[in-house]
């Protein structure tokens, strides 16, 4: 059953994400999965995470470089867009599979499109706009998604 939490703004979105690294229910080998429509907030969400992990970094979308990188202590945050990926031979030719691991923080945007293709423990971040910047965010950690 998964927690639901209710944003009014980008600001709180980040709060939120920032409080579920802060408790340890989001850390380093674990891949979230970020769901929502363009604008819902998941490159908002991104940047609590990074807040937590990687202060001071400068979070923006990698919808054209389809992933950026951000220094963690000993670990790094791997932020990826798979907006435009439409197979697994798309997915496997990014190199993903290698970056992934116990040392990195592995934060997706447009998850839905790999779902299919991956067989990892998640924690499942769906936000869902409910009209203006108000935001439904549902968090869920998953034992394996297939």
């Amino acid at each position: 059953m998964p927690e639901i939490f209710f944003s009014d703004s980008e600001k709180e979105t980040e709060e939120i994400a920032y409080r579920f690294a802060e408790r340890g229910e989001i850390g380093f080998g674990d891949i979230v999965a970020l769901r929502g429509d363009l604008g819902a907030g998941k490159t908002a969400f991104t940047r609590g995470l990074a807040r937590f992990f990687s202060p001071g970094s400068r979070v923006s979308s990698p919808t054209f470089s389809l992933l950026n990188e951000y220094r963690a202590g000993g670990g790094r945050i791997l932020h990826f867009d798979m907006y435009r990926i439409d197979s697994e031979e798309e997915l496997l030719s990014t190199g993903f599979y290698d970056c992934i691991g116990d040392e990195s923080l592995a934060v997706i945007e447009w998850f839905d499109k790999i779902a299919d293709f991956f067989d990892e423990n998640t924690v499942n971040v769906d936000i869902e706009k409910s009209g203006g910047d108000k935001r439904k965010i549902a968090f869920e950690r998953v034992a394996n998604l297939c």
